[in-house]
């Protein structure tokens, strides 16, 4: 057993977790944040993405005792007081979502690629998301979400 304090969304959450619980698992089932889905437990599909100390991670790859003493955001710390962030706002205007399952991955990884490349070209956006898979889109839609994400985060008007 390990305990574990975890900054997640901007609140400390201390917890003795086993050793081998996932920060997947830790921030599903110990703090109930839902938004990070498990899609496939092998690190291909990146629906867990989140951020720790501020870089992409998919969080079926780290440990909840590797985390220990991290900086997390989910899917759920992004709105800001009802306000969508601009990169879920752009995810929503675009259509860059139908099911939804991989979203909150997408537009984590998203956040990471803009936090690199502010201003990132097509070929740019498809090898930074490549780590993500959709099984709905077509990525079409995707792509445009996140060169609208870019543009508002820019404070470019559309």
């Amino acid at each position: 057993m390990a305990k574990v304090t975890i900054k997640v969304n901007g609140k400390n959450h201390t917890r003795t977790v086993e050793d081998r619980t996932l920060l997947a698992n830790f921030l599903r089932d110990e703090l109930g944040l839902t938004g990070t889905h498990i899609g496939c437990d092998t690190s291909q599909c990146g629906c867990c993405t989140v951020h720790v100390n501020g870089r992409a991670l998919k969080s079926c790859t780290l440990l909840a005792a590797q985390a220990n003493g991290a900086t997390v955001v989910t899917i759920e710390g992004m709105a800001k007081k009802g306000k969508l962030h601009p990169i879920q706002q752009a995810f929503s205007e675009c259509h860059g979502l139908q099911c939804g399952f991989c979203t909150p991955g997408m537009i984590m990884a998203t956040a990471g690629l803009l936090t690199d490349n502010p201003n990132p070209n097509e070929d740019e956006i498809i090898h930074g998301l490549e780590g993500n898979l959709c099984r709905c889109t077509g990525y079409i839609n995707i792509v445009k979400a996140v060169k609208m994400s870019a543009k508002l985060m820019r404070g470019k008007a559309r």
